[in-house]
């Protein structure tokens, strides 16, 4: 590994002072010390900036490679939900079941997005023909696929009017887990909105959600990893790390095997491999890959992937593959993406942030093939980023910042076509049932198939 010149334009999200509440509304007092604590927040966040990266030309992928073998998939499978980020606890996805995006059956505004703060918000959820999502005002969501409102819950007082909610969520047993980033967890039933309980840990949350044999598994922006019970949100356990002085916008990323193993990536850069019952560590290393001062505050990455004995994960600078039992390295490349990356067969797919789409050998990390699929926009329309993409039906579907929704085929790497979304897109997009679903900044859910 080697140097990285990198600079960074952020500021810090406040971390917050305690304040008190009722267990059963959710309804707390706002009492002088909580109402300073609110007002400190929003100055910050009104002066919270996108994270700007800029890096020399060695710095950046952005070679095109052809293609010169065939690519094998299996085939498409047809998921009828999804119920946590990354559609289950090892963030494998696959190639799902998507016959097409031809029609935008579903086409609705619904909530706001009045203190858009973060770029990227939390991907909707799909369950039994109903999608769940939230906007910045911290409200949940729950519509019919004709976009028809079930129900609707907001837990914030007034006081928090002003204040960006970015909330992470997942779907365990008829009930939706959500955390926030003022540090807050609570659970709603799923059928009717009804708040069963919340608990406040004073400290802004930053992972997505996972559960796994009625436990909660999170980590607060400093780095403090929680275990916590699903009945009430008490704590089983809670692992304390070294915190990163500078707190990105970007989630933390954390995996459960089937086997119980959790694994998780800090803002340090430390990936550690934790036993999810009793909370110890079996290894844990570095992967920050600078010497850079202050690196690690810096540091970035995308979701762990577990396939089989091995975990598969980018980092702002790097691909990276280790042996899940020994933390042994099996092979690093210079090439990085924010999405999750896809694992099918024998390959890797990812989208890198300034666009190219790569094809990667799973066993030794050789690259064999690069396109740039932004490419086929115009000019004006290239300086964009990708904020996620999805393998279904051997095709890769790839959505731009400026809205775009870009398909290419994953045997050949080569862009198919593309579609014009006419909005900021902030969500990666999920596939459920043959369809796909994301979210754009004026709070509109959109639906193809």
């Amino acid at each position: 590994m080697h140097k990285k010149k990198i600079l960074v334009f952020v500021l810090i999200y406040t971390t917050l002072v305690s304040c008190s509440f009722d267990s059963k509304t959710g309804i707390w007092s706002g009492g002088k010390k909580e109402k300073e604590r609110i007002a400190e927040l929003e100055r910050q966040q009104k002066k919270v900036i996108d994270v700007v990266k800029i890096y020399s030309s060695d710095d950046i992928f952005n070679s095109e490679i052809s293609l010169n073998k065939n690519i094998s998939l299996t085939s498409p499978k047809k998921n009828l939900s999804w119920e946590t980020p990354s559609l289950n606890n090892q963030n494998f996805i696959g190639n799902l079941y998507l016959p097409s995006v031809n029609n935008l059956f579903l086409k609705k505004k619904i909530g706001k997005n009045k203190y858009f703060v973060s770029k990227v918000i939390s991907s909707p959820l799909v369950v039994n023909d109903y999608i769940f999502f939230s906007d910045t005002t911290g409200t949940i969501f729950k519509i019919t696929k004709t976009g028809k409102i079930v129900w609707k819950k907001n837990i914030y007082k007034k006081i928090y009017k002003k204040i960006h909610k970015k909330l992470a969520f997942s779907i365990y047993k008829n009930t939706i887990y959500i955390s926030d980033n003022i540090g807050f967890v609570y659970a709603v039933n799923l059928e009717n909105g009804e708040i069963l309980w919340i608990k406040n840990y004073e400290v802004p949350f930053k992972s997505n959600i996972k559960l796994f044999e009625n436990k909660i598994y999170l980590i607060n922006q400093d780095n403090r990893i929680f275990c916590l019970k699903i009945s009430d949100g008490s704590k089983s356990w809670d692992i304390r790390s070294i915190s990163s002085f500078i707190k990105s916008q970007g989630f933390l990323s954390l995996a459960i095997s089937k086997s119980g193993y959790l694994y998780v990536i800090n803002t340090s850069g430390d990936l550690i491999k934790i036993d999810s019952k009793s909370g110890n560590i079996k290894w844990s290393l570095n992967v920050s890959g600078s010497l850079l001062a202050h690196a690690t505050d810096f540091f970035q990455s995308s979701e762990i992937v577990l396939d089989n004995k091995n975990i598969f994960f980018s980092t702002n600078t790097s691909f990276y593959s280790y042996n899940a039992d020994s933390a042994v390295l099996n092979w690093e490349k210079d090439l990085s993406t924010n999405g999750t990356p896809i694992i099918d067969k024998n390959n890797i797919f990812i989208v890198t942030k300034n666009g190219f789409f790569v094809i990667i050998n799973k066993k030794n990390g050789n690259i064999l093939s690069s396109v740039n699929i932004l490419s086929i926009l115009k000019k004006k329309k290239k300086e964009t980023h990708i904020v996620g993409f999805v393998m279904a039906s051997d095709k890769i579907y790839s959505v731009t910042a400026n809205g775009f929704l870009i398909v290419s085929s994953a045997t050949t790497g080569k862009v198919q076509n593309f579609k014009k979304i006419k909005d900021e897109v902030v969500s990666t997009p999920v596939i459920s049932d043959g369809k796909l679903y994301l979210l754009t900044k004026n709070s509109k859910i959109l639906g193809y198939n």
